[in-house]
């Protein structure tokens, strides 16, 4: 029986000694590529919960499109999900390094279970950096205390990427409340959030730019003239569950503003600072499992005579798996780390988004090519691992928006040297 972590990882949180509570850059001086003591034992619970939990059931719930709700209720028991809640309101209040190494650890195990994970982060993110008090206390200390999950609104069926281009409005009522009309899609944790983070247009007028018209809200999933579609039966990430959601005259009180009116667009773009690095580190969760199948099917597989572990072409491939999970890995805690230390990750973030989604990719395909024909198969886990990897191209901002994000900060510095 898989032994409950939550009360070690309390007692790690309440009696380490200062010098585990030091972070890296405090117990030498320059660079340090220690983990702490803490973070270790974070790691080690983590995997301990993918080995036991995880890995022996994500085939069924891909297989089946089934959300696994009662392991997600372990994982909060655990504490997994409350590390990053300030410990005001409940949680253990650590910082996106610890969030992000968590999340790459379950990631091995299946990220349609983590892709949960971090929506539930990115729901978050608002409050964390734009939300008054009240909603903090009301929301956060929810999200601690209970078995819940929370979801992040944005994408519509006809924007993507184009966040300006949100059509779902809301609207002031005679009391200063607001009414929210519209539809948004592809929305994971939609059809099991307790609350929703929703952007809206708030003000008609098309002259004015995004950046002034929108506005942040948070949502409760049991309001009237909410509604969702079915589960979605994705290409990959099919543990997470992903659905259209409708609003129709959802009245929301006007206390439930996240950042102020007109400022959604602000609030909505700050939260993908503290999700991508999440999202980089989950990736490299992926790239790693695939490195693990793949080292050890090419131990046992046998061919012309000896293990096909013995060929150059093989030991290329896992080689180079080995340099860009590395380099990945660099990347996302680069991009935490930033995050952690309160400046502006924007570029950090996108760099490690854009790469360990590569990486991700570039590993499963490799894996699926060292497994030959079996690689091809479902009863085989790279089949699984190769579907799951695209999205991550593609979700929280495309390979190509990244790219963007890159050059525009790289010739915003070349501008300020002339």
């Amino acid at each position: 029986m898989f032994k409950k972590v939550q009360p070690v990882l309390r007692l790690i949180n309440k009696s380490t000694t200062s010098k585990r509570c030091l972070t890296a850059a405090q117990q030498v001086n320059g660079v340090n590529f220690n983990l702490t003591e803490e973070q270790i034992e974070f790691r080690d619970a983590a995997r301990k919960f993918v080995d036991e939990k995880i890995i022996p059931n994500a085939a069924e719930w891909d297989q089946k499109n089934i959300y696994p709700a009662e392991f997600h209720k372990q994982a909060h028991e655990l504490g997994f999900y409350s590390i990053g809640i300030p410990e005001k309101y409940g949680g253990l209040g650590k910082g996106l390094v610890d969030i992000s190494l968590i999340n790459e650890t379950l990631s091995i195990g299946c990220t349609g279970f983590t892709t949960t994970m971090f929506v539930n982060e990115l729901a978050l993110a608002p409050l964390h950096m734009h939300g008054s008090e009240e909603l903090k206390m009301k929301y956060m200390s929810r999200s601690a205390s209970e078995s819940i999950v929370a979801a992040y609104c944005v994408t519509e069926p006809n924007t993507g990427s184009d966040v300006a281009g949100v059509k779902t409005y809301a609207k002031k009522d005679a009391d200063g409340n607001w009414i929210l009309n519209g539809a948004k899609q592809w929305i994971s944790n939609g059809g099991v959030a307790n609350w929703y983070f929703v952007l809206a247009r708030t003000n008609p007028d098309l002259n004015i730019p995004a950046s002034k018209a929108m506005t942040g809200f948070i949502v409760e999933g049991d309001s009237k003239g909410l509604t969702y579609g079915k589960k979605e039966k994705n290409m990959g990430q099919r543990a997470s569950d992903t659905r259209a959601i409708q609003f129709e005259d959802v009245k929301i009180p006007k206390e439930n503003v996240v950042g102020g009116e007109g400022n959604g667009f602000k609030v909505a773009m700050g939260a993908f600072d503290c999700s991508r690095p999440v999202v980089a580190a989950c990736a490299t969760g992926l790239a790693q499992r695939c490195m693990e199948e793949s080292g050890k099917y090419a131990l046992e597989r046998k061919a012309f005579g000896q293990e096909i572990a013995n060929f150059q072409a093989v030991q290329f491939m896992l080689a180079d798996m080995a340099i860009s999970i590395e380099t990945a890995r660099l990347a996302y805690l680069r991009a935490s780390w930033e995050f952690d230390q309160n400046r502006k990750n924007t570029y950090w973030s996108s760099i490690a988004k854009s790469y360990a989604a590569d990486a991700a990719n570039k590993c499963a395909t490799d894996a699926v090519q060292i497994f030959g024909g079996a690689g091809f198969n479902s009863e085989y886990p790279v089949e699984k691992l190769m579907r799951d990897a695209k999205i991550f191209q593609i979700y929280e901002g495309t390979r190509e928006v990244q790219k963007i994000v890159v050059g525009r900060e790289v010739l915003k510095q070349a501008k300020a040297k002339i």
